[in-house]
């Protein structure tokens, strides 16, 4: 069930859904059935040149690849070329309750300038905490101004069924929980990619068992 925006103030009153901003305004952006969010004034970009590839088996290719760029001085734009990826945040920062989910979505007018805000991650868990981090792709064949304070997405909020038992602040793999400024992917740290590792240092190892083995067998039938 979607929460109208009757709802949605209901919740904020009752502190299950937290929004905070420096000047308070996101209480105006409340819609029928979803609130807004504002631009920040952080970005970050990926230094191309630094990495061949980006390899969750490999944490370091996703450590010190992108730039960290804040745009200081009112009203400066921030100009995204066509084809390009950015992660960009919310100036707002919002916490909601071990009940309630969310979902980003991006907003019409911003789409129909071929802006696309978020690639796959638009669900937010039951207890998060933090800033929302962008995906920002212009899928346009012109370059798209964006300024902080400017709408930029907004979030669809939904009950459900009961409370969750382990809640994201609560997960111990959650890895966004708190973020503030725009957050890299840190899809290494998840558990499955141990066991990825350690399978192919398996695989790895008896390969170098079998060559071994055969370098063994021309020895013995050169002697």
């Amino acid at each position: 069930m979607i929460l109208s925006d009757k709802d949605i103030r209901k919740k904020i009153e009752k502190g299950e859904i937290m929004v905070a901003s420096q000047d308070g305004n996101h209480v105006t952006n409340i819609n029928a059935s979803s609130l807004d969010l504002r631009l920040g004034r952080f970005f970050k970009i990926y230094n191309h040149s630094q990495q061949a590839v980006l390899d969750p088996l490999n944490r370091e290719s996703l450590e010190g690849v992108t730039k960290l760029i804040e745009l200081k001085n009112p009203g400066e734009p921030f100009i995204v070329q066509p084809g390009e990826f950015v992660l960009g945040v919310t100036m707002e920062k919002i916490k909601i309750a071990d009940n309630i989910v969310a979902r980003v979505e991006g907003r019409s007018s911003l789409g129909r300038l071929g802006i696309i805000v978020h690639s796959t991650a638009g669900f937010i868990d039951a207890g998060f905490e933090g800033t929302i981090t962008l995906e920002i792709t212009n899928i346009n064949r012109m370059p798209v101004a964006l300024y902080p304070g400017m709408r930029i997405c907004q979030l669809a909020f939904e009950l459900m069924s009961s409370k969750a038992d382990v809640p994201y602040s609560k997960k111990k793999t959650s890895k966004y929980q708190g973020q503030n400024l725009p957050q890299e992917s840190k899809i290494a740290f998840d558990p499955e990619f141990e066991e990825i590792a350690r399978q192919r240092t398996f695989r790895r190892l008896k390969e170098n068992v079998g060559e071994n083995e055969g370098l063994t067998k021309k020895k013995k039938a050169l002697s």
